[in-house]
């Protein structure tokens, strides 16, 4: 592999292990930060302008690296997430903390711009494999911030920022010292338009048969919320979870994740069918839910993870059955819609989840995924009822 690829890869890795790391030591900090143990409400807001900024500025970002260049988007972005992560560690009041979240969120979308740069590097016959590579650091980078953030977190609750500062300034310099510019910067005019995040969305008005298939991305999406914005506080309120565990709790999911949809989702959709695939993936992640809800010991949380780990099978093949319902040459408009619905679900779910989570703590805290269940399984119907129509069909309705 050439060393600008590395320093991409190791972008993309540091982007995840970001979003991981605070997971299992937001809470303390919150509490820390607020002096309430009220903290749910401001974990929902963090995690829905995280998101927001990504909603937003993915666009931007990829739009300024087709006029400036990759490398200079690119390096901006790792100095803003190094400056991000600086200020998370000394922040002192709650006002720079969701500052330092926004900055996260706006820096995080320059993956935007690392897919770019692959694909201006890589022949056709390496972008797959490549993209892969991608994937799979973005998952490493997943799995290892929680245990790093929550090993760290014990020893000193900013410790884990500091960390993720010194990465990311070392992969700063990398950049600088060996990444090439991959793209000629054009001198054409930015259309301000284009930078619109809501502007994908309208197409898929125009067709009612798209909307039943855009629900579900929504539904699974903000469910999948959850986890982030929950677990952290479940755990330290269930099972009297330190950062660590709560690291190693989220780290296993993410491995079993990873694991289900590297390998699985093939062979299932082969012996099962998509739309079987599906509902036996919400089926299990409904059983997990149900099981984590009731556990009372924390040993049966990781007993479970290989039922989450069926659970993720079911994504892949509601992107393998999505991609049918429009003609080839809407793919890259439909899945630019699919992309704005995950987006605005990671800015309402963490809000709704948080919300709920605050109203049933003292009561019972497992009541969250119980909840995360029924959000699920308001999908099944609309998986059973989905009809897949040719593409002239689509577009009649359409006109």
């Amino acid at each position: 592999m050439n060393r600008p690829l590395v320093v991409i890869f190791t972008t993309i890795m540091l982007d995840a292990a970001g979003i991981g790391l605070v997971f299992p030591i937001l809470p303390a900090l919150l509490k820390d930060v607020t002096q309430t143990e009220n903290v749910a409400s401001y974990i929902g807001v963090m995690t829905a302008l995280y998101a927001a900024m990504q909603f937003v500025f993915a666009p931007v970002l990829g739009s300024l690296s087709d006029r400036l260049g990759r490398r200079p988007v690119l390096i901006v972005s790792l100095a803003g997430a190094a400056i991000n992560y600086l200020l998370l560690a000394f922040a002192g009041n709650i006002w720079l903390l969701l500052i330092g979240r926004a900055i996260a969120g706006l820096t995080s979308a320059n993956v935007a711009v690392a897919s770019a740069y692959i694909t201006d590097v890589s022949s056709e016959d390496t972008r797959a494999r490549r993209f892969g590579l991608l994937n799979a650091m973005f998952g490493m980078g997943f799995i290892i911030g929680p245990v790093l953030g929550g090993a760290l977190g014990d020893y000193w609750l900013r410790l884990p920022f500091i960390a993720a500062a010194a990465l990311n300034t070392c992969n700063l310099l990398l950049a600088l010292v060996i990444l090439p510019e991959s793209r000629k910067p054009s001198r054409e005019k930015i259309d301000l338009a284009a930078l619109n995040p809501l502007r994908p969305l309208r197409w898929v008005f125009s067709l009612k048969s798209l909307w039943p298939v855009v629900f579900i991305f929504f539904v699974f999406s903000a469910s999948g919320e959850a986890y982030g914005t929950c677990w952290s506080l479940w755990g330290a309120d269930t099972f009297h979870w330190n950062g660590l565990w709560i690291g190693l709790s989220l780290g296993a999911f993410g491995i079993c994740q990873t694991l289900s949809q590297a390998f699985l989702p093939g062979p299932a959709a082969r012996l099962l069918g998509e739309r079987g695939a599906i509902l036996t993936g919400v089926a299990s992640g409904c059983l997990a839910l149900t099981v984590m809800a009731f556990a009372g010991e924390g040993w049966m949380i990781f007993a479970i993870m290989p039922i989450f780990a069926l659970g993720g099978i079911g994504a892949p093949a509601l992107q393998s059955l999505a991609t049918r319902q429009v003609d080839e040459d809407r793919q890259g408009q439909f899945q630019g819609v699919l992309a704005s619905t995950v987006s605005l679900a990671s800015i309402i779910g963490p809000l709704g989840f948080s919300s709920f989570y605050f109203v049933v703590r003292d009561q019972w805290p497992g009541a969250i995924w119980l909840s995360v269940a029924v959000v699920y399984a308001l999908g099944i119907p609309l998986v059973l009822g989905l009809r897949l129509k040719r593409p002239e069909t689509i577009e009649q309705a359409a006109a």
